[in-house]
């Protein structure tokens, strides 16, 4: 755009100093005619074709007309523009003439004493040679410094972002440098004032980074510890019932193993939940494609958990307050915490106990609660249920101190709050999940 521009007005000059030269040309000519003995008296003067002389040859061309459209001298076929013959000024235009370009001035001139009115009209034309040559001097001679400064300005950029950029590329070094697993802080010594920001964001991302890291080294930890002991047991059972000689020692060690084989089964399987709790962190706990019928879902943790509860004894009930709410969470999330919820009851509930799981909608706000009348848990230790293999009783070895766990995982995923408390009847546990929508599709 600025050689353009910068094209134009050299342009624009080289037109200004040729119309000069060819309307000093045409005054010149017009000065010389007269009217005399009743006729128009004319002559050329050297000096106005003399004024284009230049290093370019151009060609000049002039006619001299009267009034009444008489040929007085010069060309006859030099383009007349039509025009108000009465106009006071120099009439200045680009037209042909014999396959050159030309630019041509046009002089209207009175003559004192012609028998018209109409004045004589002077015109003179000059080919494009001179005004081109002119033109690309001018535009030349203004770019060639832009260029020059315009690439003085790239390497100046270049050098300045080279320069600005090395205390980035030296923390880019700093953080290749460093040994897989390494989760120390960045060392902000000598970085400059725009990238602390940065370094303080990295550093703040690595100290989470650790303590998740860390969280998942003491969960495995645990795990293995878990899963070690019953496989111990396991192994010890099985020798035991290898080398009973009686049958019914043979068969009393096979079911003490097929106990310790489906503990160890449920903590693998409780593993498993939790990681994909852990994986509901990037796919979202709560559906915005379809909302989930808690009616059904209930359902199908009865029917999954029916054997285990009649084995105790234990009666299963489901009260809903009006119609059964749909709530707008992933079914899967709805099952895996009514299903360890569920199961936790029946497992520390003594035999002939009820469980029933009731459900309310209050203020757009759906309660979903899960009620035992087993041995509940002590106020002061509630806060400590939901860390991951906590157990009130560690003699306890049925339970893995995951149920609770699992739940606050998905919980915490599907944007609902989870609370224990005292049932109305004085002894049990009461837990209530409040999930905050129950439209479809939030969240």
């Amino acid at each position: 755009m600025d050689t353009w521009l910068t094209y134009r007005s050299a342009f624009d000059t080289a037109s200004v100093v040729q119309d000069r030269l060819l309307i000093g040309s045409a005054r010149m000519i017009a000065e010389q005619v007269t009217f005399e003995d009743g006729a128009f008296q004319h002559q050329i003067p050297p000096a106005a074709l003399e004024l284009f002389q230049s290093e370019d040859v151009d060609r000049i061309f002039y006619r001299v007309t009267s009034g009444t459209g008489q040929l007085l001298s010069g060309y006859s076929d030099l383009q007349v523009p039509p025009m108000d013959f009465s106009a006071p000024s120099p009439y200045f235009f680009f037209t042909t003439m014999r396959g050159n370009a030309v630019r041509v001035v046009v002089l209207f001139q009175p003559v004192i004493g012609a028998p018209s009115a109409v004045p004589v009209v002077v015109e003179v034309a000059q080919t494009t040679n001179a005004h081109t040559r002119l033109t690309n001097k001018l535009w030349q001679q203004a770019v060639q410094p832009q260029l020059l400064l315009l690439a003085l300005v790239a390497v100046l950029i270049v050098f300045g972002l080279q320069r600005g950029l090395r205390p980035l590329r030296e923390l880019r070094n700093r953080v290749n440098a460093r040994e897989p697993g390494t989760l120390q802080p960045l060392i902000v010594y000598g970085i400059p004032n725009e990238l602390i920001p940065l370094v303080d964001s990295l550093n703040d991302y690595i100290r989470r980074l650790e303590e998740h890291v860390g969280a998942q080294s003491m969960f495995i930890q645990n795990a293995a510890h878990q899963l070690r002991t019953p496989f111990a047991v396991l192994n010890t059972q099985l020798s035991f019932a290898s080398r009973a000689r009686d049958e019914d020692s043979r068969a009393e060690s096979l079911a003490a193993a097929r106990r310790t084989l489906r503990r160890a089964s449920r903590l693998v399987n409780q593993l498993l939940t939790l990681s994909s709790a852990d994986a509901l962190v990037s796919q979202g706990a709560r559906g915005a494609a379809a909302s989930s019928n808690l009616s059904n879902i209930v359902q199908e943790v009865f029917e999954s958990l029916a054997g285990q509860a009649q084995s105790k004894s234990i009666d299963l009930g489901l009260e809903f307050s009006g119609e059964p709410p749909h709530l707008a969470v992933r079914a899967v999330v709805l099952r895996e915490m009514l299903m360890n919820l569920v199961d936790n009851a029946i497992r520390y509930s003594p035999a002939g106990s009820r469980v029933t799981v009731r459900a309310a909608e209050r203020n757009g706000i759906v309660h979903l609660e899960v009620e035992d009348n087993g041995p509940g848990i002590p106020a002061d230790r509630r806060e400590h249920v939901f860390k991951r293999f906590y157990r009130l009783n560690d003699s306890d070895s049925d339970g893995s101190g995951l149920g609770l766990a699992i739940v606050l995982e998905f919980a915490t995923k599907a944007g609902a709050t989870i609370s224990l408390s005292t049932p109305e009847s004085g002894h049990g546990l009461l837990v209530t999940l409040s999930f905050g929508s129950t439209r479809p599709g939030v969240g």
